[in-house]
Formats: structure tokens, sequence, C-alpha cells
């Protein structure tokens, strides 16, 4: 599968951002997505998931309420909707697929792959 991750960019503080992955290889609604981000210095940290079959969704607990994982099946993509977004949530945003049915996949392991990475980089 492969993955094009893409609407990173520079915000302010409180604002929004629009993150989208496609996939070709397979279609989204077949795959396990989830959402991965990495700061600089600190290691890869689990965002959001959500799962084959019955798309449920599980976030991390400090971005619960703030972000939204989408599946839209027509155009193979995921999106993650960041709102009222903190400095703290800057980081390079990589989206990953996999075929586990495992619920909530939150373990990079449990992906094969991975798309390119998006910066996203929030502003005081």
């Amino acid at each position: 599968v492969q993955l094009q991750a893409s609407g990173g960019g520079l915000v302010q503080a409180g604002g929004s951002l629009r993150l989208s992955c496609a996939t070709s290889g397979r279609t989204a609604s077949s795959l396990l997505m989830g959402w991965f981000r990495q700061a600089p210095g600190k290691a890869r940290e689990f965002v959001a998931t959500i799962s084959r079959g019955r798309s449920s969704t599980y976030y991390a607990d400090s971005v619960k309420g703030r972000f939204t994982i989408s599946r839209d099946n027509a155009k193979s993509t995921v999106s993650l909707q960041m709102n009222s977004l903190k400095p703290e949530d800057t980081a390079v945003y990589y989206c990953a697929a996999g075929s586990s049915y495992g619920y909530p996949a939150v373990d990079g392991k449990e992906y094969s792959d991975w798309g390119q990475g998006t910066q996203v980089t929030v502003s005081s």
C-alpha cells in the first residue's frame, strides 16, 4: 500500500488544520489506518486510529476532543481534522496503514506501511 499525506502547514495556536492520507494499492475502507507524530528530539507517538470493519476510532489522551479521524471510502482517503491546535502539537505527522483487526491499534508495529510525513507547526 502506498500512502501520500498532505495538508500540513503553519498555524497559530487555537487554529485548525486538516491532514489527508490518500491510499493506493488497496482501498482505505479495507485497511486499519492511523496517524502518528514525531516532534524534534522525541520518539514517535500515537495520535489516532480508525479500525477495519466497524471504523471504530481511538485517540491519544493529548488530542482527545480536539482531533477527529475519519475515512472517506469513495476517495480512499483518511483524514485527521485538528482543531484548537497547541504549540505542543508541532511535529511531523505520519499516516500509517495495516491489515490487523486489532483495536485499538496504538503501537506502530501494528502498521505495515507508512506515508512520507507532513510537517505541522503551531506558533504561540
